[in-house]
C-alpha cells in the first residue's frame, strides 16, 4: 500500500519581490531540481508549464511557501486558482531546519528547507488561505498597529515639546490629544501668544471647544501659570506640524476602525464576547489564525502559535520546555489575553475572570513557575478560541469577583 507521502513532489518556494526560487523533492528528501522564476503571471504560467519535468510519475506537485501573504501573495493566489495544493511553511521551521543542515542562507537553501518541511511535517502544515477577506482584515490589522504607533510617537514628540513653555500643561487638560488641548495649543504653541489674551477671551475659546466644560476658572489658572515673554517661531511651527500629524493620523485611525468594524462582522465570529478581547485584538487574532477549518484540532493550532510544549526525553527523563516555533505574533497574543484573563481589578481586588484566575494559581501551587502557569493558560485559551470559531459559540463571562489576594505568590 502506497504511504501518502508516496503520492507527492515537494515544491518549497522562496519568495521574493523581484523573483522566486523553487526547489523539488521526492519523498525521500532526494532533491530532483530547481527554477528561478519572475514574480508576474506570465511568469507564473511558465513556472507551472516547467515544474512539470520534476515531477514523479503518479505524483501531485505540492507547493509550499515560507511567505503567503507578502512577496508570495499573488503566486500563492494563483497556484490556488490552478487548482494546486499550497502550504504555508512557518519561517522559523525554515531557519530551524536551515541551522539543522549546517547550511549557509541562500534563495536555493531556504526553498529545499521549505520543501523539506513539507515532507517531515506532512499533514501539519496549515493550507494557504483562499478566503480574500483574511488579507483584507490582515491589512486594516497592520493599518491600525501602524497609525496607533505613530499615534504614541507623535504624542511623545509633542510632549517633550510642550513641557518646554508648559511645564504644567497636563494639570490644564485631561488628554494631549483631546480636543480643547490640540486646538489650544494649535492656536498657542508658546505662551508669549497669550500676552494680549484676555481671561474673558481664552474662557470663551475654552468654552467653545470643550462643550462648556472648561470655563473662565480653567483660563484664570492658564494665564496665571504662562510666562509670556518669548515668543520662538521655529517652536511655534514645529508644534503646529506635530498637531497636523497627530490630528491626522486619529483621523485615520478612526476611518481604520470603522472599516475594520464592517470587515470584521463579516466573518459572523463571536470572539468579542469574551472579556479581554476587544475589537482590536481579536481581529489581530483572527488575522492570524485565519480560517480555523485548517486546523482540525485544538492541538494543532497550539502547535501553530508555539504554545504546544516541546518534549527532550533520554532514558527515564522526559523534559519538557516552551517551544520557541510557531507563529510567534499569535503566540504573542495568546500570552497578552492570557494576562487580561487571570488580572484582577482595584478597589475590591476584583477577578475579571474567576475561572482563569483560580486555574493560574492552582497551577502556580502544584509548583509550577509564573511562566509555566500562563502557558497553561494560554493552552486553555487555545482550546476555548477554536471551539468559539469552529461552533460560532458565545463565550459566557463569569461575574467579577472579590478573590483571595495571591501577591505574595
Amino acid at each position: 500500500m502506497m504511504h501518502p507521502k508516496m503520492k507527492h513532489t515537494y515544491v518549497g518556494i522562496d519568495s521574493h519581490k523581484d523573483t522566486h526560487t523553487a526547489v523539488f523533492l521526492d519523498c525521500f528528501f532526494e532533491k530532483l531540481g530547481s527554477l528561478s522564476f519572475g514574480n508576474r503571471q506570465e511568469d507564473f504560467h511558465t513556472f507551472i508549464r516547467d515544474a512539470q519535468q520534476f515531477k514523479q510519475n503518479g505524483t501531485t506537485l505540492l507547493f509550499g511557501l515560507e511567505d503567503v501573504s507578502n512577496y508570495g501573495k499573488a503566486l500563492t493566489k494563483f497556484l490556488l486558482a490552478f487548482g494546486q495544493p499550497v502550504k504555508h511553511v512557518n519561517a522559523n521551521l525554515v531557519a530551524q531546519e536551515r541551522k539543522n543542515l549546517g547550511f549557509n542562507k541562500s534563495d536555493n537553501v531556504d526553498a529545499e528547507c521549505a520543501a523539506r518541511m513539507l515532507i517531515s511535517r506532512f499533514g501539519n502544515l496549515p493550507d494557504a488561505e483562499e478566503d480574500e477577506r483574511y488579507h483584507i482584515l490582515r491589512t486594516l490589522v497592520v493599518r491600525r498597529g501602524f497609525l496607533a504607533r505613530n499615534i504614541t510617537m507623535v504624542k511623545g514628540y509633542l510632549h517633550s515639546l510642550l513641557t518646554v513653555d508648559f511645564p504644567n500643561y497636563h494639570t490644564f487638560f485631561a488628554e494631549l490629544n483631546g480636543k480643547t488641548a490640540l486646538a489650544f495649543f494649535a492656536k498657542y504653541p508658546s505662551p508669549g501668544l497669550l500676552k494680549d489674551t484676555t481671561a474673558e477671551e481664552l474662557a470663551q475659546f475654552l468654552w467653545q471647544h470643550s462643550g462648556g466644560l472648561l470655563k473662565m476658572e480653567r483660563a484664570k489658572e492658564i494665564l496665571a501659570a504662562a510666562d509670556m515673554i518669548h515668543v520662538d517661531e521655529i517652536r511655534n511651527k514645529t508644534v503646529r506640524s506635530a498637531i497636523q500629524q497627530l490630528q491626522y493620523n486619529m483621523h485615520e485611525l478612526e476611518s481604520v476602525e470603522a472599516d475594520l468594524y464592517k470587515v470584521f462582522n463579516e466573518f459572523n465570529t463571536t470572539l468579542v464576547t469574551m472579556a479581554g478581547l476587544d475589537l482590536a485584538s481579536a481581529s489581530k487574532l483572527l488575522s492570524c489564525i485565519g480560517d480555523v477549518r485548517k486546523f482540525s484540532t485544538p492541538a494543532k493550532l497550539a502547535r501553530y502559535a508555539g504554545i504546544a510544549p516541546m518534549s527532550h526525553s533520554s532514558g527515564k527523563k522526559d523534559i519538557h520546555f516552551a517551544s520557541q516555533l510557531g507563529n510567534r505574533e499569535l503566540n504573542s497574543l495568546f500570552y497578552n489575553l492570557a494576562v487580561r484573563v487571570t488580572k484582577t481589578f482595584e478597589p475590591g481586588h476584583r477577578a475579571q475572570n474567576p475561572f482563569f484566575y483560580e486555574y493560574y494559581h492552582r497551577k502556580m501551587r502544584e509548583g509550577k513557575t509564573k511562566r509555566q502557569a500562563i502557558k497553561c493558560v494560554q493552552r486553555r485559551l487555545v482550546n476555548i478560541i477554536w471551539t468559539m470559531l469552529i461552533n460560532t459559540e458565545d463565550y459566557v463571562n463569569p461575574p467579577m469577583v472579590e478573590v483571595e489576594n495571591h501577591k505574595a505568590e
